[in-house]
């Protein structure tokens, strides 16, 4: 089986442990690029993570469509053909029984090819709206999958079906927090690439919640050394209650769930399900430029639910975020008492589309 797609490496580490829990005798190959941010040395989650599960990992050049005109538009744009022919040779290659395709724009040329080989193609939709790329490759799908119902009116009804967002198992099985660490824990994150905007909040008050907090702070590659550079300026108390990370690996982030009080973060579909699934007061700050503007659909369901607070971009400022996590450490007890007894609509969305796919394995 191929899958592919693009930010989406939790999810397939999470539908690849349940292929393997299932003692599915299944080939995996990861059809995908290997560069994050075009024209930067950032490597994907997926090229890392994914092979050290036994997924063959092949990488793919392509370019994709860009919000703005920069030195990189145009080389970007001429490698779409490459993308094309490139994975053509792949599937040809390896005779796949089924494509499972997460979306980003690395899926649609092995969408499309897998459609002119006549292999099977199911494609899951992460968020609770639509991507651009999931939307292109609708036509070409014998199944579509989604993690929210809110999702069904961009797709083909006939061949939608809800199975929720695959999770993965160690993040599954993190135990619900009675109260905030002592003293509490700060997961700021912005997603595996990291959120310029919300590093820039976080410095202005760094010091301040370092008093009275612990802070684990995922920064992204392009703001790594400038806050690997403010720790070791730090006096040593403070320094002691600060970690910075690039990015964490996708199979130890159950770890530092476990330790969080609060998490502030972008508003990405896996990540939300996490922060559901982990039941720990959250602070969503949805990224505005998200195609229809998906992050704040993710995070309103989040909100609904009862255990995230949003703050949009636009009025993102240091003092609100220090207040909003202020508030969210006294409201702790109360918040974690509303979501208690709920259950994730993605408990079981990793048994679910693996059934499914198997249907396509035969």
């Amino acid at each position: 089986m191929v899958l592919t797609g693009g930010h989406a490496a939790t999810t397939a580490v999470a539908v690849v442990e349940e292929i393997k829990s299932q003692n599915r005798d299944w080939r995996l190959y990861w059809i995908g690029v290997k560069n994050a941010i075009e024209g930067k040395k950032v490597v994907t989650l997926e090229s890392e993570v994914l092979p050290r599960l036994g997924v063959k990992f092949l990488p793919l050049i392509t370019g994709r469509l860009q919000r703005r005109f920069t030195v990189w538009t145009i080389p970007s744009y001429l490698k779409i053909p490459i993308g094309f022919v490139q994975s053509l040779y792949y599937l040809v290659k390896i005779k796949p029984k089924a494509v499972l395709s997460f979306g980003g724009f690395a899926s649609f040329p092995v969408v499309f090819n897998a459609k002119l080989l006549g292999i099977p193609v199911i494609i899951h939709e992460q968020t609770s709206a639509a991507g651009r790329a999931n939307l292109a490759s609708a036509r070409f799908a014998a199944r579509i999958t989604l993690a929210r119902s809110e999702s069904k009116k961009y797709f083909p009804g006939s061949k939608c079906e809800i199975t929720g967002n695959p999770v993965m198992k160690d993040i599954r099985m993190v135990k619900p927090a009675e109260k905030p660490a002592d003293p509490p824990v700060i997961f700021v994150t912005g997603g595996s690439r990291g959120s310029q905007s919300i590093n820039l909040a976080l410095e202005k008050i760094l010091r301040t919640l370092l008093t009275k907090y612990k802070i684990i702070h995922q920064t992204g590659g392009l703001d790594y050394l400038k806050f690997s550079d403010i720790k070791q300026k730090l006096p040593q108390a403070l320094r002691d209650n600060y970690e910075v990370f690039i990015r964490v690996n996708p199979l130890e982030i159950s770890k530092i769930y476990s330790q969080a009080s609060v998490i502030v973060s972008r508003a990405g579909a896996n990540t939300v399900s996490e922060i559901m699934l982990v039941k720990r007061p959250a602070i969503l700050i949805p990224l505005p430029i998200s195609f229809l503007d998906e992050q704040t659909e993710n995070a309103k369901i989040a909100k609904k639910w009862g255990i995230a607070e949003i703050i949009p971009q636009d009025k993102l400022t240091p003092e609100k975020l220090l207040s909003a996590i202020e508030n969210r450490i006294i409201k702790f007890p109360e918040i974690i008492k509303n979501v208690k007894g709920k259950v994730s609509p993605d408990f079981g969305a990793s048994k679910s589309l693996v059934n499914l796919v198997g249907n396509y394995m035969k």
